[in-house]
């Protein structure tokens, strides 16, 4: 067993507790690498099946070839697909302008309706330590109030592999089957498993995305990665942080704190 199969291996492991423990359950799929690569691990844990919803949080300023290959993989894939939306909001024209008010509304607040109104109590989500220092805080299990905050000063211990999957009638449960992954991991297992990606990630005229999400908040870096091969050749050497491209003030360790406390993604 390899690197890859380890990591593989435990993720499986993480995803069919989680499934076993909760059938009130869904995953968030954001089209990026990450997400992408839980998906396929999901799949891989239920042979090709994957017994619960895909919800998607649409805010309506995500690239166009993210809507594209949504489309494209949720067909063919024949998954159980949920598009999520803070309607009222994107109508009283919340927007990019205000970076955590737009996080906020058409994030946090769009899923938080959405799991309302599927009644889910426990979500899937492809975040790794390594992305981000607010998200180096994070457990496996990790318990949300019922107002979507997350109390990072209070997080239950996880000694030995041994997850707090119980939680109270007013919370939900995020889980992080991917917190072990690294980003040179991720494209070492998308190459392996010849796993389809968006290709806004490779570069095209010496600039490429590291890091996608809303169009308006994510810019190209620096790169000639324009294959898989040369992505992880680059990131073995590079010095780039990876969200380096995303909107800087809702980078900022301290904005993204604030966020997650309030039930960012």
């Amino acid at each position: 067993m390899d690197h890859l199969d380890e990591l593989e291996s435990k993720s499986i492991y993480i995803i069919r507790e989680a499934y076993k423990q909760f059938k009130d359950i869904a995953m968030l799929w954001s089209i990026g690498k990450d997400s992408t690569a839980l998906l396929w691990l999901c799949r891989k844990a239920f042979f090709g099946k994957i017994p619960f919803p895909v919800m998607h949080i649409d805010t309506g300023y995500k690239f166009k070839k993210i809507y594209e290959f949504r489309d494209k993989y949720a067909k063919e894939w024949n998954l159980k697909l949920i598009v999520g939306k803070n309607e009222e909001a994107l109508k009283a024209g919340v927007g990019p302008k205000d970076k955590l008010e737009c996080c906020s509304k058409l994030k946090t607040e769009a899923l938080k309706l959405t799991m309302a109104n599927r009644q889910l109590k426990a979500l899937l989500l492809g975040i790794r330590r390594d992305e981000h220092g607010i998200r180096a805080k994070e457990r496996v299990f990790s318990p949300r109030n019922q107002d979507f905050k997350w109390n990072y000063k209070d997080q239950p211990p996880e000694l030995w592999d041994q997850f707090k999957t119980k939680q109270t009638a007013e919370q939900h449960l995020r889980i992080h089957p991917m917190l072990h992954w690294t980003e040179l991991d991720i494209w070492e297992y998308i190459r392996r498993e010849n796993i389809p990606i968006t290709d806004l990630y490779f570069a095209k005229d010496g600039m490429r995305l590291r890091s996608i999400g809303c169009e308006c908040c994510c810019n190209p870096v620096p790169s000639e990665a324009d294959t898989v091969d040369k992505m992880i050749e680059e990131l073995k050497t590079t010095k780039v942080s990876e969200r380096s491209g995303r909107a800087q003030d809702k980078e900022k360790a301290y904005m993204m704190q604030k966020l997650r406390s309030l039930g960012y993604m």
